[in-house]
C-alpha cells in the first residue's frame, strides 16, 4: 500500500530541487504531502499546504511577514509554524514519514517539524550543516541528517545523486514494515565503554526474566532520550548503572544530560536502581578541546575525538 512522505521546504527558493525529489518518491508508488515554509515569493509550483496555512500556523501571516521584512523574525514564525502543522497532520494520520531540505534556515525548519513527530517515524533531512553539531537539530529524536555536501541550490551530476539518495531513503524507511513481535516490559538500562561488562550481565539476566531492555548510551543524548521515554510512560523500570552524565553537567564536561536527569522514573514511579558507573570521569572533545583550566588534570585520549578526564575526590564528593 502507498505511503505518504510530508515535503517540507522553502518553494521560493529551492523549488526545482523539491519537484525532483517529489517526482522520484512519487515514482516509486509513495505519495507526498507538500508544505511550503518560503515567503520571500511565490513558490514555482504549488504545494499542498500554503505558506500562508504556515504562517497563521505560526502565529502571524504572510502579509505580516512580508511587510515587516525580517528574516529572523520570519523564521520563528515558519518554525512554529511547520512544527505545529506537523504534529497536527501526524496525529490525523495524513503522513507516514517527513523529508526535509536546506541550508540553516531549511534545516532549521525541517528538524522542527521533525522533533515533534513521535520516535520510530520515519525521518531525514537532507541539510549543509550535517557535518557539523547537529544536536540543536536532532534533540533526542530519530532524525536521519544526511551531509548535502554542496548546497541546496540548482540541480548537476553531483546534487542529483545526493537528492535521489534523500528520496531513496526515506521511501525505504516508509515502505520497511516491523515483523510482529511478542511485546515484553521494557526496563532501560544506561551504559558506558567501561560500564559494558555489568550492563551487559544485568541486560541477561532481566532478558531471561521476561524483559525487554533497552540499553541508553551515557553521551548526554542518551540520558535525555532515557529520561523523556520515562516521561512518555513507555518504561516499566531503570537500571541506572552509569550516571557518568552527572560529571558533565557538575563539572563542564561536553556529555551532560542536563540537571533534571534522574528525576523522570521518581516522577512516573517506576523502580529505579542507581550506580555510580563511569563517575571517575569527565569528557570531552579531541585532546586540543580541553579548556586551559583542565590542561594539567589526568587526560586519556579514548578516540581522535573523545578526550576523558580523570575526576577528583572533591568532584565525586
Amino acid at each position: 500500500m502507498a505511503q505518504t512522505i510530508l515535503l517540507i521546504g522553502t518553494l521560493d527558493t529551492k523549488g526545482s530541487e523539491y519537484a525532483y525529489v517529489r517526482d522520484l518518491i512519487v515514482a516509486r508508488g509513495q505519495r507526498v504531502l507538500v508544505v511550503n515554509a518560503g515567503i520571500a515569493s511565490e513558490p514555482s509550483f504549488v504545494p499542498d499546504i500554503s505558506a500562508a496555512e504556515v504562517a497563521k500556523a505560526g502565529g502571524s501571516s504572510l502579509v505580516a511577514l512580508r511587510a515587516k521584512a525580517d528574516r529572523g523574525f520570519a523564521l520563528d514564525v515558519m518554525t512554529r509554524g511547520v512544527a505545529n502543522l506537523a504534529a497536527r497532520l501526524y496525529a490525523e494520520r495524513r503522513f507516514d514519514g517527513v523529508l526535509a531540505m536546506g541550508g540553516s534556515g531549511g534545516t532549521a525548519l525541517g528538524a522542527a517539524a521533525m522533533r515533534v513527530l513521535p520516535v520510530g517515524v520515519p525521518k531525514v533531512l537532507l541539510s549543509t550543516l550535517a557535518s557539523g553539531d547537529v544536536q540543536p537539530f536532532v534533540g533526542i529524536k530519530d532524525v536521519t541528517m544526511m551531509y548535502s555536501v554542496v548546497d541546496i541550490a540548482g540541480l548537476n551530476r553531483l546534487s542529483r545523486r545526493i537528492l535521489a539518495n534523500a528520496a531513496g531513503a526515506i521511501c525505504g524507511m516508509v515502505e520497511q514494515t516491523v515483523p510482529a513481535a511478542a511485546d515484553k516490559p521494557l526496563i532501560a538500562a544506561t551504559m558506558f565503554g567501561v560500564t559494558t561488562p555489568c550492563v551487559n550481565a544485568v541486560r541477561e539476566q532481566l532478558e531471561r526474566s521476561g524483559f525487554e531492555v533497552l540499553v541508553f548510551h551515557a553521551t548526554g543524548s542518551g540520558g535525555r532520550s532515557m529520561e523523556s521515554l520515562i516521561e512518555a510512560g513507555f518504561i516499566a523500570g531503570v537500571a541506572d548503572v552509569t550516571t557518568t552524565e552527572w560529571c558533565d553537567e557538575l563539572v563542564g564536561g561536553v556529555l551532560s544530560a542536563g540537571p533534571q536527569r534522574l528525576e523522570a522514573a521518581a516522577r512516573a514511579g517506576i523502580p529505579q536502581v542507581v550506580s555510580c558507573g563511569a563517575l571517575d570521569m569527565v569528557n570531552f572533545w579531541a585532546m586540543d578541546t580541553v579548556p586551559a583550566q583542565f590542561k594539567a588534570r589526568t587526560l586519556h585520549k579514548h578516540s581522535p575525538n573523545v578526550t576523558l578526564m580523570r575526576t577528583t575526590p572533591e568532584e565525586c564528593a
